[in-house]
């Protein structure tokens, strides 16, 4: 505000030109009378001589209100989420139903210390609806629900290999669906997967796929429209397996205890140390279960042939850097000493054979 200045009054009709200036806050304003009129300068306002008109002031404030509200309006939308979902695409072939529960290591370069990440894979042009679940006992325990957009894998969870006996056997149950078009009916779908922890210990056994970059291990719940087999048990039978389980030292699952095999006198003994060919049946049993029976049924050969010096023993445990060839290892190396091993015959048992000295 500077003298010569039109004001305008604004708490009362009226106004002038600025004459000068009484102090700092204090301005006189001179009216058309040549009177000099001091006032607060928050009492006056600066106008255009061209713009003294109140109906042309009043449009510019209407017009300052409505840019600040178009202001806000645009703030507003700019904050708003974006709802917009490109349409799904859908591919040849995938009108049949395919799905998978695929397991990948975390760090592959240390396999055998890795943990792993778990994911439900939907290969289908459908949604599917599923729920995942874990025996407890005699019940079940739900682990994951969820939707998964057609032709997509989702991320379930990550574990390590302290925690496998959980995921020994699980359950899939599964409804497909369409959205904003029509589609062929598929029936609901329940499965149960037996995953086998000694799976997790063999590198060959996760392998190439189309699902992820690096190898996974990948079982089927549903593939071309055609379930993986289901896993049956009766109840009765699931009672009296856990029973079997309870007693197992008193053996009603075991096999006779002359397990071990041998031609001539000059022959190994040989111990086919495969669930299959020292238990009667398996059922109840958790993978940590059967390692432990087949190491008792080791240690207990050793023990009955001890006196006999220089008998060898062969034990069969099959192929590969498995569990089992790792825990036999391990026995002999901490709890029989002395005992020399080694490979035995390719020629006669195959790469899966360890076979140890009596001495």
């Amino acid at each position: 505000m500077k003298i010569g200045d039109q004001v305008k009054f604004v708490n009362e009709v009226g106004g002038g030109r600025v004459a000068g200036f009484q102090s700092k806050n204090i301005v006189l304003v001179e009216d058309a009378d040549g009177f000099q009129v001091p006032m607060t300068l928050s009492e006056v306002v600066v106008v255009n001589e061209e713009n003294y008109d109140t109906q042309r002031m009043v449009g510019m404030v209407n017009q300052t209100k409505q840019e600040a509200a178009q202001r806000a309006r645009e703030e507003e939308e700019d904050e708003r989420p974006v709802t917009f979902k490109a349409p799904v695409e859908e591919r040849r072939g995938g009108d049949m139903l395919s799905a998978y529960l695929a397991f990948v290591p975390v760090d592959v370069n240390r396999f055998n210390q890795s943990d792993f990440e778990v994911y439900f894979v939907n290969d289908s042009n459908y949604y599917l609806h599923f729920t995942l679940l874990s025996v407890e006992g005699r019940a079940w325990k739900l682990r994951h629900e969820a939707e998964v957009e057609p032709n997509t894998k989702l991320y379930l969870e990550e574990f390590g290999r302290d925690t496998l006996n959980d995921w020994e056997r699980m359950g899939v149950q599964l409804m497909a669906y369409k959205r904003d078009k029509p589609f062929l009916l598929k029936p609901l779908i329940d499965v149960q997967l037996r995953i086998e922890a000694v799976k997790f210990y063999k590198r060959h056994t996760f392998v190439e796929n189309d699902f992820f970059e690096q190898d996974a291990l990948l079982y089927t719940i549903v593939e071309r429209d055609e379930p993986s087999r289901p896993l049956i048990i009766d109840a009765k039978q699931l009672q009296k397996s856990l029973s079997q389980k309870k007693s197992l030292d008193a053996s009603p699952a075991r096999k006779p205890a002359s397990v071990g095999r041998r031609r001539s006198q000059d022959e190994p003994i040989v111990v086919d140390l495969h669930a299959t060919e020292i238990l009667e049946t398996t059922a109840g049993m958790s993978a940590s279960d059967i390692l432990n029976y087949q190491l008792e049924v080791m240690r207990r050969t050793l023990k009955e042939n001890e006196k006999h010096k220089c008998t060898k023993i062969v034990f069969i445990h099959g192929k590969g850097e498995g569990v089992l060839r790792q825990a036999i290892i391990n026995e002999l190396r901490y709890h029989f000493k002395n005992y020399p091993y080694q490979d035995a015959s390719f020629q006669e048992y195959g790469y899966g054979a360890t076979q140890v000295t009596i001495v």
